[in-house]
């Protein structure tokens, strides 16, 4: 009998949400001006960054499983950097302070170096109202 493979695993996904992270920077760092679009795709890329963080717990929690503890751990260290941006960009973004959007942008560039985008290939769906979901978020203050 042949290997199993899932179609949707966790790296592939985190595969797909690192393309659209890419896309996404790319198109921040040719804008000119923060406009509703670039709000859209600031949020979308801590949605996807918090959607990696998951998935690589997911898959250290399954080579644990399997006694690979070493694997797990060397995949956490890898990886521990979506999650620790993803908190760093939606700081940034709900407490509106977007003149630090281009300093956090140009850190995040390496991680996406190996990354090549000729053209943005998602959809405008992909990004809008992704702002409006991430301030929906905030505790309503009293």
């Amino acid at each position: 009998m042949g290997r199993v493979i899932n179609p949707d695993s966790t790296g592939k996904q985190r595969t797909q949400l690192m393309r659209t992270s890419a896309e996404m920077l790319r198109a921040l760092t040719q804008k000119t001006e923060l406009d509703d679009q670039a709000k859209d795709m600031a949020a979308t890329i801590v949605f996807a960054l918090r959607e990696i963080d998951q998935g690589i717990e997911e898959s250290a929690q399954a080579w644990e499983k399997r006694d690979y503890w070493q694997k797990a751990e060397e995949l956490r260290q890898r990886w521990s950097w979506p999650g620790r941006i993803a908190d760093q960009l939606s700081a940034l973004i709900l407490s509106d302070s977007w003149q630090d959007l281009p300093p956090l942008l140009i850190k995040m560039l390496p991680y996406f170096a190996d990354i090549k985008v000729t053209k943005v290939t998602r959809k405008e769906d992909t990004w809008l109202g992704a702002y409006t979901r991430l301030m929906n978020e905030r505790p309503p203050t009293a």
